[in-house]
């Protein structure tokens, strides 16, 4: 549920945005159901007003979407099971956010079955469609800062980012993204240089964990890919204070019925 009530916002100005490009309330529902991405929306909705061509249209969104195919990935093996047609359904509606929730539920719920996390796609399309639809039919009514909304957008990727900094290796490929996005949008004066970036920099990545993994004795030992020190995250529910008590009260039950004999 917080995930889909911050979908609405977000998604009430992507949809006065798309309707700012010429977007009719049929097409907003239509792209909002079918590519459902908030980054990839608004660029397209971008693409529109400067009247790109289709073509580019097509290749920036498709190299934009591209990290799909890695979280996908991630996730294939809770679906072996699955029939087809459930990993077309899933795969579909499938984002950056309830990939999240779900890739963790998976990691830490034993009980977290596929029909739960494509619930939790389902919900989150729906408010996201929601939010789309409203900005939609208020477009022509309402008036919004599109800079708030692009700082709103970079900070969600940078939570999750920094939400991903697990090794020194994550760290140190986050910082060379930022370096070679510079040179890339310099030499390109486009934004493909940013594919360009995320492709070069995970490739980078990639063979250095991939060397280090083949000739390291130890290598999650190593300083490359030894983890970072974060603030230990703790937790104290319910059941955890009843847990803990537990031994405590039958100790203190045992003792009165051995009481009782006496």
């Amino acid at each position: 549920m917080p995930l889909c009530l911050s979908y609405l916002p977000i998604g009430v100005a992507c949809g006065i945005l798309l309707h700012a490009a010429g977007m009719n309330f049929l097409l907003i529902l239509l792209v909002s159901i079918m590519v459902f991405s908030g980054g990839a929306q608004f660029i397209l909705a971008s693409l529109l007003v400067l009247d790109a061509p289709v073509s580019s249209i097509f290749m920036t969104l498709f190299f934009l979407e591209l990290r799909y195919a890695l979280l996908g990935s991630s996730l294939s093996k809770y679906f072996r099971n699955e029939s087809q047609r459930m990993v077309l359904l899933f795969s579909a509606s499938m984002n950056d956010e309830n990939y999240a929730v779900n890739y963790l539920k998976f990691a830490t719920d034993k009980n977290w079955s596929t029909r739960d996390a494509l619930m939790v796609e389902h919900y989150s399309l729906i408010s996201w469609a929601s939010g789309n639809l409203i900005g939609g039919l208020i477009g022509s009514a309402v008036s919004i800062d599109f800079t708030i909304v692009d700082f709103a957008l970079t900070a969600l990727f940078i939570y999750m980012i920094v939400m991903q900094i697990q090794n020194n290796i994550t760290f140190l490929i986050c910082l060379l993204s930022v370096i070679t996005s510079f040179f890339f949008l310099l030499l390109t004066r486009n934004t493909i240089g940013i594919i360009l970036s995320t492709l070069v920099t995970s490739l980078i990545g990639f063979a250095i964990e991939n060397r280090v993994r083949k000739y390291a004795k130890d290598p999650d030992k190593t300083w490359i890919l030894g983890k970072i020190k974060r603030p230990r995250i703790t937790k104290t529910t319910v059941e955890d204070m009843e847990g803990d008590n537990a031994p405590d009260e039958e100790q203190q039950l045992n003792s009165e019925l051995h009481d009782g004999d006496k």
